[in-house]
């Protein structure tokens, strides 16, 4: 099952894996959530050592965890914006302080209204759905919980979560246009998994479906944020 453990390390770092590795093939590595790349440029030392046949192959993948992994390419055609992947990443932390013991619809809320920088996050706000009213909301939700409790150390997800993630994906591929899946994207997501913590947050704050289908409008934008 996947973990949010690598998504973290793909916002945080880059990563150089050889696909020629014994002990990791082409098909796993678009499975994990990972950034991979090679290195753009070699010393003359170096070069010298090494022809071009033997420099290793790699691929990079901007990409969470899906339950259809077929539709991660090689060449990028399909991937998640800097933003969503940092919003992601940010609700683990948002999980781990809620004490639950996955990452759930709620704790994405949470992770995108944190970073608060993209363009779904600023009309989240817009509409009077900030980060306090979320967390306040989400408490009354999911009731009481024991702070002595631990997540787990590598988080998973939850079949709602994952549920968000892939409608995202879907909704990004039915609308037949270029770019990224955006942080808008993962908040429809959100909102359609109706039995969720977080659509039911989103309802409480007066997010409806005429709002969700003007928020439609402006999902597909996220201004650039640069890995480095």
């Amino acid at each position: 099952m996947a973990t949010t453990r690598t998504v973290q390390g793909l916002y945080l770092s880059h990563t150089t894996v050889p696909l020629s590795s014994n002990s990791t093939s082409k098909s796993n590595l678009l499975l994990q959530p990972s950034l991979i790349s090679c290195p753009t440029s070699l010393s003359p030392r170096l070069r010298n050592r090494l022809s071009l046949s033997s420099r290793p192959r790699c691929v990079a993948a901007l990409t969470l965890p899906t339950a259809k992994p077929e539709r991660v390419t090689s060449d990028g055609e399909l991937r998640w914006s800097a933003r969503a992947i940092k919003s992601f990443a940010l609700a683990e932390l948002q999980a781990r302080s809620l004490k639950r013991p996955k990452l759930d619809t709620e704790a994405l809320l949470l992770g995108v209204l944190v970073d608060g920088t993209s363009e779904g996050a600023k009309y989240l706000r817009e509409m009077g759905i900030t980060l306090s009213k979320v967390r306040e909301e989400t408490c009354k939700v999911i009731g009481e919980w024991d702070w002595r409790y631990k997540s787990p150390l590598g988080l998973s997800l939850s079949d709602s979560a994952q549920r968000a993630l892939d409608w995202a994906v879907d909704y990004k591929l039915k609308s037949g246009k270029d770019g990224e899946i955006t942080v808008g994207h993962l908040v429809l997501g959100i909102w359609k998994q109706k039995e969720s913590t977080g659509h039911k947050v989103l309802a409480a704050l007066g997010f409806d479906s005429k709002k969700a289908k003007e928020f439609s409008k402006v999902a597909g934008n996220d201004a650039a944020l640069s890995y480095r």
